[in-house]
């Protein structure tokens, strides 16, 4: 029974790897085709890509992720990862659904935290707070000054040339900033799902604590994460490359710049689990407010701030009510 589950908990684990491909494809290439950088097909053949390869950098953020809660080393353990997991997947499509760029690395964690809540087992509120609540909340407002400050450097380094020609120019370096951010994005999203999975099979006793990731597991959520992003995520690509500003090939080389150094520096640096999608929405805005700040349709990004803020709680509720049917149905 226990490695039936085991199995379950993967293969849901690996879907929620694939809604985060889709749902988070426009993440690193939605200012590259909005800014005509790149062609859709190349743009979401290049990300898939460098979203597999960014899956092999590092374990940091997966280690995190599998101890922001402790459970029982037991069947009912492995129910209470996949009311959490489900609860991100619904959430996920939800969003999805409506274009609003949520976090899906915020919707896993709000999931793991309300089924682990609803089984009254421990959730590590030093974890949760130090590498999810801090980098959640500092990411995008230091996308967002710092997108500002590179973009008015920009802006007067190239004062004085031709635009047309220091535009081509950007659209041919956006090729490389967006395969940055690409391979940011799975360096960060991939090894959340493989924390997951290492928490199941933890939970399970296939593994023990301080174990390195299994290779398989490695393979299996890379592989995930780029077949989701190479599916496409067309609803959120438009609001992000379109509906919060109209940005041109500098604005979008600086933004992604930005979101990728920010991704690279919290994995690295400080393992936590940041949102790849609030790091670029507010780089974007940032980068777009040197234009003027009515430039930028606030509007909109009060929405997407709004689905920011519901992501963890609304994740953790479903997550809740999915891990109390499961409770009933499995008997676990």
């Amino acid at each position: 029974m226990d490695l039936a589950i085991v199995i379950a908990v993967v293969v849901v684990a690996l879907s929620f790897d694939y809604t985060n491909g889709f749902h988070d494809a426009a993440n690193a290439i939605a200012t590259s085709v909005s800014t005509r950088a790149l062609t859709p097909r190349i743009a979401l053949g290049m990300a898939a890509i460098m979203n597999f390869l960014g899956a092999f950098l590092g374990q940091e953020v997966a280690h995190t992720v599998s101890g922001v809660i402790t459970i029982p080393e037991d069947s009912h353990g492995l129910v209470i990862v996949m009311g959490g997991l489900l609860g991100a997947i619904a959430w996920n499509l939800i969003t999805w659904y409506f274009g609003l760029p949520s976090s899906s690395s915020h919707a896993l964690i709000g999931g793991l935290v309300g089924a682990a809540l609803a089984s009254g087992s421990t959730v590590e509120w030093s974890v949760i707070i130090d590498k999810v609540v801090i980098p959640m909340v500092g990411s995008p407002i230091f996308g967002f000054i710092v997108a500002f400050l590179l973009m008015l450097a920009i802006m007067w380094i190239f004062r004085r040339r031709n635009p047309h020609r220091v535009f081509r120019g950007f659209r041919l370096a956006q090729t490389i900033s967006a395969a940055a951010m690409a391979l940011g994005h799975g360096l960060q999203d991939a090894q959340k799902t493989m924390g997951v999975i290492f928490l199941a099979l933890l939970t399970g006793g296939y593994v023990s604590e301080g174990d390195p990731l299994p290779l398989w597991v490695i393979f299996s959520a890379a592989g995930a994460i780029s077949l989701g992003t190479w599916s496409g995520g067309w609803r959120i690509m438009r609001t992000l490359g379109r509906r919060i500003i109209h940005l041109d090939p500098a604005r979008g080389f600086a933004a992604e710049t930005v979101a990728a150094g920010v991704l690279y520096t919290t994995a690295f640096a400080f393992q936590a689990p940041i949102s790849t999608t609030h790091t670029i929405t507010s780089a974007i805005m940032g980068a777009g407010a040197t234009k003027r700040f009515s430039a930028v349709r606030w509007g909109v990004a009060r929405s997407i701030v709004a689905a920011w803020v519901l992501t963890f709680p609304a994740a953790g509720l479903v997550a809740a009510v999915c891990y109390w049917v499961l409770h009933l149905v499995i008997g676990q």
